[in-house]
């Protein structure tokens, strides 16, 4: 048996996909789409478009310094490194080639800065790719980018040289030659098998200097940049004061750049409000209650602070939310009381409660300052369902799992008070509104409470199969914990009681269904946050969230309904394990610590009750399921941090929609620092809430995430990055048909099939995708909510007041209008680049009248 907290598998990958969301290049968004009509036209249902004040060139000011947010200064500029995190990727962007770019639907384009064309001119034999370089495309040290940067960076990313650390080489291990071409303008790059996703390749092309030696690429690119060839170049970067400086480059060729220079600074999220309140940045990345209290700040033009029930919202990170000046006075039994010692206190809690406002409404009339951008991110949240061990090591109980969530009511409760569209992604290898999506969901079936309910009696749950037997041994990812149960229970005292139980589910009840609200908004515990603290690879620090707890909490089933299943000609017979996962997966998993046993009784839902439909009620179970004297309980592990509310409040809406067929939820919540390490990558957990970015490129980047699991040399599991654990041959084998494809159409449609594959292991369930809020100056011009699309460093600068008339709006490319997630061009200001007037009364820089806002001139 495992050691408690022994890792349950290696990861190990070849490619890492980070959460560098903001580069010009770097990070992949996925170009799958369906090979019939009925898919093609869904891939072309936009999902938000970007927001990001669109000027044309002519309109914005020559000069200045942007002031942009970051998470922190990183610890090196090698994007192919593993500590590699967004700021890296996002200066990047700025300063290095990036041969393909992406556009506003995800798809790579390539870039004219850099080349004059790249195509395959042979597909037999071999694939030859020839790359036609700009001949004025030159590093900053003068020498003319050319074959010899190719095959240096061929070389290190090859995978055949130990000596270089690197993170992510997929795609040059398939690499035969690299040579010149007819001149030394062109590069021909030889295969020695098909690759389909060449285009990902060489971006960024970083110069040979950095690439050609060991030493220099782990180590010489930390700090500093030997060479560089884009619109900007690194001036410094100052750990001390965390910023980072760009500043123009003199060689570029290209548009020459609006702004001098671009200041990346260190803010953590929880510092942002106070930073903008300040006015020391003029962009950064923000969390729903920050976006809140700007938009109030906003309607209320700088007032004194906020109204009862006003202020930061639920779970905002003031020091005063919802508190108002006359709830600062103590009470009449506070003063008329002889003991001075409670007087005094009254008398330090007034005052302290006082100054709070104080500081508040300050910050208040300096986030009036600021708009609200808004988009959705190229992410999204899925559920994890770790298929290793216990329960969910059986299909059906993944797949019972899974027809009990209701996603679109998720997703609503997370986008809907943003005005976001709150569609759940159908697919996990695209989003809605790029070129190729396509929602294979029907692989599963949509939320069906009858249909979950047989599924878990056919494998054996049933409401009697909770009684006690001798042994008492609990199911779940703690079944080999068994003897250490009661002794963990007393330490960590992890029982709920029946009056701390009552006040948590009447609470929970009062936010089940955002809709009821009749003003439209969401309850507080639904409104957005930053979840997104999970996306897989930022590597963000802990936000000094508390020790670890758990939670033991039990709500009643109810209703049912039916769903579509795969044909049985349409599941590949490598697919069929009945009565287990499919996949080889290492014997006997890591014992989770138990959270104590809950309470076997069970209480109805009024929430449950009210929102099942006619169609699809049941009978409530009379009693929680199980099986040879094992109650069906899954080990629910979120993070406690403050950044993750969103999260937390998405999870116990989950655990209430599975209550309804008879599944029990612990939620233990373990500390920020710890989630995704210490949990979701080592195994120990049941279900699990984390991002992942999207990606342009998913015969190459999705296989790592879902194929299947094999064990290593030394006996340990080699999980890559699947770390649900879930995963067939027949899956493994569409990725590999499809990486190696060259027929765009032949390619996508085995990227369908391989995603309805993975919608049929119910390994993974996306939720939904995330949304992208940005807090900018008004007079900030093409930056802001990017969504898909690369930024375009030259064309970001400051509106010109002087140039102050009416824009005509332009047209996303490829998207049409779409309810909710509009967007307008922001009427340039009539001041200085730092002053702030107002964009729109809501704060957000939409116009709901006009079309989305189209690219840039230069774009």
């Amino acid at each position: 048996m495992s050691q408690v907290g022994a890792p349950r598998g290696r990861t190990c990958s070849r490619t890492i996909r980070s959460v560098a969301l903001l580069t010009s290049g770097v990070l992949a968004l996925p170009v799958l789409a369906a090979c019939t009509s009925d898919g093609d036209e869904r891939s072309k249902a936009p999902a938000a478009a970007q927001d990001v004040g669109p000027a044309a060139r002519d309109r914005i000011a020559d000069g200045g310094t942007l002031r942009w947010a970051v998470d922190t200064v990183p610890t090196t500029l090698n994007t192919f490194q593993a500590d590699a995190d967004a700021a890296t990727s996002r200066i990047a962007g700025a300063v290095l080639p990036s041969l393909f770019t992406l556009d506003k639907t995800g798809r790579p384009q390539r870039n004219p800065d850099y080349l004059e064309s790249a195509k395959i001119i042979e597909r037999e034999p071999k694939q030859i790719v020839l790359y036609k370089l700009n001949q004025q495309a030159v590093w900053s040290d003068g020498r003319e980018l050319g074959a010899a940067d190719f095959v240096a960076q061929w070389r290190a990313l090859s995978g055949k040289d130990s000596a270089y650390w690197t993170a992510r080489n997929a795609g040059y291990e398939r690499i035969q030659k690299i040579e010149r071409g007819a001149n030394d303008l062109e590069v021909r790059v030889t295969f020695n098998k098909p690759y389909a996703d060449w285009r990902a390749l060489f971006s960024p092309l970083y110069p040979k200097d950095v690439m050609g030696a060991p030493n220099s690429f782990n180590d010489g690119a930390r700090a500093k940049l030997k060479a560089t060839a884009g619109p900007f170049q690194l001036k410094e970067m100052d750990r001390a004061d965390r910023e980072i400086t760009l500043v123009r480059n003199p060689r570029w060729w290209g548009a020459r750049p609006k702004l001098d220079t671009i200041v990346l600074s260190a803010v953590p999220r929880d510092k942002r409000a106070a930073a903008l309140a300040a006015g020391t940045l003029d962009l950064a990345e923000i969390d729903s209650p920050v976006a809140e209290r700007i938009t109030q700040a906003r309607h209320n033009k700088g007032g004194a602070g906020p109204q009862t029930g006003a202020g930061p919202a639920s779970g905002a990170r003031g020091p005063v939310a919802g508190t108002t000046a006359a709830s600062a006075s103590p009470s009449s039994a506070e003063e008329d009381g002889s003991d001075e010692e409670r007087a005094e206190a009254a008398r330090e809690s007034r005052e302290k409660k006082t100054r709070a406002l104080a500081k508040y409404a300050k910050e208040q009339r300096g986030l009036g300052g600021y708009v609200v951008r808004k988009s959705l991110e190229p992410a999204f949240t899925q559920l994890a369902l770790n298929g290793e061990t216990g329960p969910l090591a059986d299909e059906r109980v993944r797949r019972a799992v899974a027809r009990a969530l209701d996603r679109k009511k998720l997703a609503e409760a997370v986008l809907k008070p943003l005005g976001l569209p709150a569609n759940p992604p159908g697919s996990h290898l695209a989003l809605a509104g790029q070129h190729a999506y396509a929602d294979s969901s029907d692989a599963l079936g949509d939320q069906n409470t009858r249909e979950a309910q047989a599924l878990l009696a056919d494998a054996g749950w049933t409401p009697g199969g909770a009684v006690k037997k001798d042994d008492g041994t609990k199911a779940g990812s703690e079944a080999d914990a068994d003897k250490k149960k009661d002794k963990e229970k007393g330490e960590n005292g992890s029982g709920t009681s029946g009056t701390d139980k009552k006040k948590e589910e009447k609470k929970e009840d009062k936010e089940a269904d955002p809709k009821d609200s009749g003003s439209g908004s969401a309850s507080d515990s639904d409104r957005a946050s930053d979840e997104g603290a999970y996306i897989v690879g930022d590597n963000k620090p802990g936000r000094g969230a508390p020790l670890s707890e758990t939670g033991s909490r039990v709500i009643a089933p109810a209703a049912v309904g039916q769903a579509r299943w795969l044909d049985d000609a349409d599941v590949n017979a490598q697919d069929r394990q009945p009565g287990g996962m499919a996949g080889a997966y290492a014997p006997g998993g890591t014992a989770a610590p138990s959270a104590g046993s809950a309470s076997p009784s069970t209480t109805s839902s009024a929430s449950a009750s009210a929102s099942a439909s006619p169609s699809t009620s049941a009978s409530p179970l009379p009693g929680p399921l199980g099986k040879n004297g094992k109650p069906l309980t899954l080990r629910f592990v979120l993070p406690s941090g403050p950044g993750s509310e969103q999260l937390r409040t998405v999870g116990q809406k989950i655990a209430r929609m599975l209550d309804r067929i008879g599944i029990r939820t612990e939620i233990t919540k373990v500390a920020d620092a710890n989630y995704f390490k210490d949990h979701v990558a080592s195994g120990d957990y049941d279900l699990a809430l984390y991002s992942w970015p999207a990606t342009a490129y998913p015969a190459t980047d999705g296989r790592p995430i879902y194929a299947k699991p094999v064990p290593a040399s030394d006996g340990s599991l080699l999980v890559e990055q699947n770390y649900t654990r879930v995963g067939t041959d027949h899956i493994n084998q569409l990725f590999d048909q499809a990486a190696s494809e060259l027929d765009e159409k032949a390619a996508r449609d085995l990227l369908r099939r391989a995603d309805a594959r993975i919608w049929a292991a119910a390994g993974s369930i996306p939720l939904y995708q995330r949304p992208q809020l940005v807090a900018a100056k008004p007079a900030v011009a093409n930056a802001g909510a990017f969504a898909f699309a690369a930024p375009r460093y030259e064309d970001i600068g400051f509106k010109d007041p002087a140039k102050s008339g009416p824009e005509q709006p332009q047209k996303s490319a490829g998207a049409k209008e779409t309810a909710g997630a509009t967007q307008s061009p922001e009427a340039s200001p009539k001041e200085s680049p730092e002053a702030s007037p107002e964009e729109s009364a809501d704060g957000t820089g939409n116009d709901s009248g006009n079309e989305s806002a189209g690219e840039s001139d230069e774009q």
